[in-house]
């Protein structure tokens, strides 16, 4: 069996919770009294672009809430939506375990938004486990497009049997196994480590 020397982690769902899914929008709009299918119509049309780093908060904003006067500001909305995203505390200790034994490079591979997205790196701090953010933001294609995999392999110069790739979603997982890469669909840090441990990661 190859040996993994890379690992490739969702963020929304196993490193922290999702951070702009359905839940949080539906959150939002209760909070601000928003049409919830008005804003989830309009949602649908511009979330590619805002995922994929083409469109601002800002725009995103102007064009689900702000088309319309409103009793309440931008920022008031932006610091309601920053507010949903919450650590998960299992995954972030076995991630500082695996960090701190150096012995494999740990990145990014999720869709988020850019200013979502810096947000949650720095306020989880997640430079602390991480060495690289492959985010739809930046690399302008979103999972589970290929694409999306095969930027992370070349970037860092790995082969896709030596990268484990963990993600809450069976459709991500099984796109990255198409790609190669040894999947893992996490359900619990117990059920990923032994995963983990299957395929010859030292823990």
């Amino acid at each position: 069996m190859p040996k993994v020397t890379a690992l490739f982690w969702d963020v929304g769902g196993v490193v922290l919770s999702n951070g702009w899914d359905r839940a949080a929008r539906q959150a939002v709009t209760r909070q601000f009294g928003l049409d919830e299918a008005e804003f989830e119509s309009r949602h649908e049309l511009v979330v590619s672009r805002f995922e994929t780093g083409r469109m601002s908060l800002d725009t995103y904003l102007a064009r689900t809430v702000f088309y319309a006067p409103r009793a309440f500001s931008p920022e008031q909305v932006r610091q309601f939506m920053f507010a949903q995203s919450q650590p998960k505390p299992a995954t972030l200790k076995f991630l500082a375990k695996l960090a701190g034994a150096g012995r494999y490079l740990l990145a990014t591979l999720n869709n988020e938004s850019r200013e979502l997205n810096q947000y949650r790196i720095e306020t989880f701090h997640l430079r602390k486990y991480f060495t690289v953010f492959f985010s739809s933001c930046f690399l302008g294609v979103q999972k589970p497009d290929e694409e999306i995999f095969r930027l992370a392999l070349e970037m860092t110069q790995r082969r896709p049997d030596e990268v484990a790739f963990i993600d809450d979603r069976s459709l991500n997982v099984e796109c990255a196994r198409h790609c190669g890469l040894c999947g893992i669909q996490f359900q619990s840090v117990e059920q990923l480590e032994q995963e983990l441990r299957r395929l010859g990661v030292e823990i």
